[in-house]
């Protein structure tokens, strides 16, 4: 493993640290910032939209800049928003922070992703995509039940000075072990031309594909703890315990993902995991009041969760190659936007009566949709011929 990719990965880990262990001292900070734990989840759903929304554009606005000094930037701007968030004497500016944070965010894993696909040779490229991904799943393994533990034994704050810490710890690597040339400007690719490359079929139903996974992922991921508690019949001191299975089968997946998303392997092996995963969510269903076949249903719908991901990520990439910086930035984006549609989509099932048991047959549905739009995006790529971009300013060769 190269260390240009390690650095990346590190700061991956960071960012994803922090997006997600504010779930985890969430009623700390509500207290300590004097509000309501509702009105504290906008810390949470704030962030998703300052990812969805700012990512692209200052992507797009940044366009010109050399790599690595944008990477820096990004990882320095995440770390001084930790002080900040450290710091925050109300609500209101910690909810700034927070987005300020997930602006950069967004860039970052939009930047990130080309960076180490040009860091590594074409075959190459899906490892390098599950390295990237590979920060948030272990991220949710390791950072944030550590930065929990932290928050729960000396305040939310100094969960903040932890990640904080851990933002120093990421400019360095990124300083040291990135190339000094890596990644060049790309000041020869136009707005329009950005815009195009999301027109080519295996882009656009890539982007769909992303969003069904996300269907299927966090319709019943939102509400996994009383899915278990209630249906399962699971104490609630085990599902920490499950969940921590899950991330763990998530992070083998990932790289499950990149070993198959090499070449000609990665449209035969993303359907065929699409299609296992609707069989997997239809598992889950059924044993789901019995514990043990749902403890394992549950860690192999992680694994094929992320399994999947990496995939649809280096197609997107892959198939954008000359025209890369928006179609990346909208990777991030649309996976939090998946996120806010599956669990608001979520909520309303269960408002109109549905149990917690039905929310997989969700996903179920989500994989048909998926397997048949991969399937047949497949085949109509077989029958056009076409090949995938050269990456701009990269000649053909002879």
């Amino acid at each position: 493993m190269s260390l240009p990719l390690v650095a990346l990965f590190i700061a991956a880990f960071a960012f994803g640290t922090t997006e997600f262990v504010i779930a985890g001292v969430l009623p700390e900070v509500a207290a300590g910032l004097g509000v309501s734990i509702p009105a504290a989840g906008y810390l949470v759903s704030g962030y998703a939209v300052g990812i969805a929304v700012g990512g692209p554009l200052l992507t797009l606005a940044t366009n010109r800049f050399r790599r690595k000094p944008l990477l820096l930037a990004l990882t320095l701007a995440f770390t001084v928003g930790q002080l900040a968030c450290a710091l925050a004497p109300d609500f209101t500016s910690m909810l700034l922070f927070r987005i300020a944070i997930a602006v950069a965010h967004g860039t970052y894993f939009g930047v990130a992703m080309v960076v180490a696909v040009g860091l590594v040779h074409e075959d190459r490229r899906g490892m390098a995509v599950a390295l990237i991904l590979a920060g948030l799943t272990v991220s949710g393994v390791v950072g944030v039940p550590i930065g929990t533990a932290i928050g729960n034994a000396w305040g939310w704050r100094w969960t903040f000075w932890a990640m904080f810490g851990l933002g120093l710890v990421a400019i360095a690597a990124i300083a040291l072990m990135l190339p000094q040339r890596t990644g060049a400007a790309r000041t020869t690719v136009s707005f329009g031309s950005e815009v195009r490359v999301l027109g080519r079929q295996q882009v656009w139903t890539s982007l769909i594909l992303m969003l069904m996974l996300m269907l299927g992922q966090f319709v019943p991921y939102t509400y996994i703890a009383p899915l278990q508690q209630q249906v399962t019949g699971l104490d609630a001191s085990v599902v920490p315990w499950v969940l921590l299975l899950n991330g763990i089968g998530a992070t083998i997946g990932v790289f499950v993902g990149g070993k198959l998303s090499a070449g000609r392997l990665l449209m035969p092996s993303l359907i065929s995991m699409l299609a296992l995963q609707g069989a997997v969510l239809m598992t889950v269903y059924l044993v789901s009041p019995y514990p043990l076949p749902m403890i394992a249903a549950l860690t192999a719908w992680g694994a094929l969760n992320f399994a999947i991901g990496t995939p649809i990520q280096t197609r997107i990439l892959s198939w954008t190659a000359d025209a890369p910086n928006l179609a990346s930035s909208l990777i991030p984006s649309g996976f939090n936007i998946g996120i806010a549609i599956a669990a608001s989509f979520g909520s309303m099932l269960l408002a109109s009566g549905y149990s917690y048991r039905a929310l997989p047959l969700v996903g179920v549905a989500a994989m048909t949709v998926a397997t048949a739009v991969a399937l047949g995006s497949y085949l109509r790529e077989l029958r056009s011929g076409a090949a995938m971009p050269l990456a701009a300013g990269a000649q053909a060769s002879p």
